[in-house]
């Protein structure tokens, strides 16, 4: 396989995933040195579904959220730790139970949650 085939297939799968139509980043550390394998699966899980469920995972528009599942983002405690961009906020102890606040609040209305956030390193 040629770069060029390569090139050309990633242009088209970032079509599909609709890279490029995002306003927003989610990265959710489900490494077990920061949390418990099962804490991980289910803050992924609720984070996966709860995205799906408002129409902005795989969409385009004003709070449209791309998401990714990271094995560790060095943080390695009080986890599950989750990073978004641009804001940089990082929250801490984002458990499954969390992630439907985080959602509505952080990425529909764009507020942020102060009282999870332990960091911020925005981005623009």
């Amino acid at each position: 396989m040629t770069n060029e085939v390569r090139i050309e297939q990633l242009r088209e799968t970032a079509l599909q995933l609709k890279i490029g139509d995002y306003t927003r980043h989610v990265f959710l550390c489900v490494g077990e040195a920061c949390c418990s394998k099962e804490q991980g699966d289910e803050a992924w899980k609720a984070l996966k579904d709860g995205l799906k469920a408002r129409n902005l995972s795989l969409s385009s528009g004003p709070s449209a959220c791309y998401r990714t599942k990271a094995g560790c983002l060095r943080v390695c405690m009080g986890g599950p730790i989750l990073v978004v961009y641009p804001e940089g906020n990082w929250y801490g102890g984002m458990t499954a139970d969390r992630i439907p606040q985080f959602i509505e609040q952080q990425i529909v209305q764009g507020v942020a949650i102060e009282e999870w956030i332990f960091a911020k390193n925005p981005i623009g």
